[in-house]
């Protein structure tokens, strides 16, 4: 990667600090109002209490306690606004540009009115009952103001990417309270370096949207836990399950890609819109898990709410109306998506272990098993280890059995991804060649992740 020259570096001596505040203040602001309405359309669609808007409380409680009619109705508007939304962003707006390609590409701009409109259509379908996640939305408003903002500022292409790429990981840490989770996504994810000239303001964007955010959603941890402890037998499951969380997370993320390479982008968006997010609806009559982007499904196998079968039913329809919404076009993240089915998975991979050797709460498998899942999932390992902590506010002795799920998990990942691209002759079905070079295979992870 290319690091500003020392040059570059006199010319913005004054202009990169008040442009790293600035980034951090707004991407704050933004993260908080998408919080915010996201909060307000909850309320407004399932009922529950106003305390929402203030307040932590789970989206999970307010759709349980919803009646089944009123779920439909919830995902049959979802379907409206997504399939209608898309379209005519589609067929009215500018070509949208993906975080990743505006960090990499300096030629690449982000439509700014386009890119606005786009994460509100993120934000109002989560908050109808989407099961996508809702992160990439103020990743997105924070990237584009970062650019408009670096673009006014005359900053050098050098120095822009590395604030586009502040203001995303400034978003997501003003919407989950996660300062240096947001910091490492930046340097991990986005820029991939750990250079002085990047490190100092991912950490001060990010810091200061999640501050600015606590005006509106207060300074709260995404997930409260119980009290949780480590045993030799949940390290010992970490190191055993591992890799099974990196084998899972890949072909995840490989059907995630297909079903989103696959979506309409044309008048079929709509009927596709049509049927899914109804069929996602009548499912919740029964299951109204499943509904939202996971968080508070998280929060029930955190809890070990779920026994065997209902954890093992769950797991399947969440990953299933995941890629049902991504097939039909709709736009979104697979953060707390990935989080939830790791979660979920290890809390069946955990109450199996616990016949054979008993290791405590479920809540402490399912802490390992949505970091171990998560980092695979999103190709972010140190990221997904400190989002983790964050989220949950876990205790310190809990690195120990996550760091070695999550290398095992990433050592699998990395070696299916290596296995996939190894010349072959066939193909599958739907016409998706195995033998497909790694440009490809990485540019639908990183569409995944950004």
């Amino acid at each position: 990667m290319a690091l500003p020259t020392d040059n570059s570096h006199d010319s913005h001596w004054l202009t990169l600090p008040v442009l790293t505040v600035a980034v951090g203040i707004t991407s704050g602001l933004g993260g908080m109002s998408l919080g915010l309405l996201l909060r307000f359309i909850q309320h407004v669609t399932y009922g529950y209490s106003l305390r929402s808007l203030v307040s932590n409380e789970s989206f999970l409680e307010g759709v349980v306690a919803a009646s089944p009619s009123r779920r439909l109705v919830g995902l049959c508007t979802c379907g409206v606004v997504a399939g209608i939304g898309w379209w005519a962003l589609s067929r009215f707006g500018r070509p949208l540009v993906s975080i990743d390609k505006a960090v990499n590409d300096s030629e690449s701009r982000m439509p700014l009115l386009s890119t606005i409109l786009h994460d509100l259509l993120q934000v109002v379908t989560v908050a109808l009952g989407s099961p996508l996640g809702r992160e990439v939305a103020p990743r997105e408003f924070g990237a584009v103001v970062a650019s408009w903002l670096s673009d006014r500022a005359g900053l050098s292409a050098e120095y822009r990417r590395i604030m586009v790429a502040c203001g995303a990981g400034a978003g997501l840490a003003a919407v989950y309270n996660v300062p240096l989770g947001g910091a490492l996504f930046t340097l991990e994810v986005l820029l991939g370096t750990l250079a002085f000239s990047a490190a100092m303001p991912a950490i001060a964007t990010s810091a200061i949207a999640a501050i600015v955010a606590w005006i509106g959603l207060g300074n709260a941890r995404q997930y409260s836990l119980p009290n949780l402890a480590i045993s030799p037998s949940l390290i010992l499951w970490s190191i055993v399950t591992g890799p099974f969380f990196g084998l899972s997370a890949y072909l995840f993320v490989r059907a995630a890609g297909v079903a989103h390479a696959h979506a309409p982008r044309d008048w079929r968006l709509l009927t596709w819109c049509a049927a899914v997010f109804p069929l996602i609806g009548l499912i919740s009559f029964k299951f109204p898990q499943i509904l939202g982007n996971g968080k508070g499904f998280a929060q029930a196998a955190f809890d070990g709410n779920f026994g065997l079968r209902l954890a093992a039913a769950l797991l399947i329809l969440k990953v299933l109306v995941t890629l049902g919404a991504l097939r039909a076009g709709a736009a979104g993240g697979l953060l707390t998506p990935g989080l939830s089915v790791g979660a979920s998975l290890a809390s069946v991979l955990g109450a199996l272990w616990n016949h054979l050797w008993p290791a405590g709460a479920i809540g402490a498998f399912a802490v390992v098993g949505s970091a171990a899942f998560l980092a695979s999932s999103m190709k972010m390992p140190f990221t997904a280890i400190v989002l983790t902590l964050e989220f949950t506010r876990v205790s310190h002795d809990f690195l120990f059995p996550i760091s070695l799920a999550v290398v095992g998990s990433i050592f699998v990942f990395h070696l299916c991804a290596d296995r996939a691209v190894q010349p072959a002759s066939r193909t599958r079905h739907d016409d998706i060649p195995l033998d497909a070079a790694k440009p490809p295979l990485k540019r639908q992870i990183a569409m995944q992740r950004v």
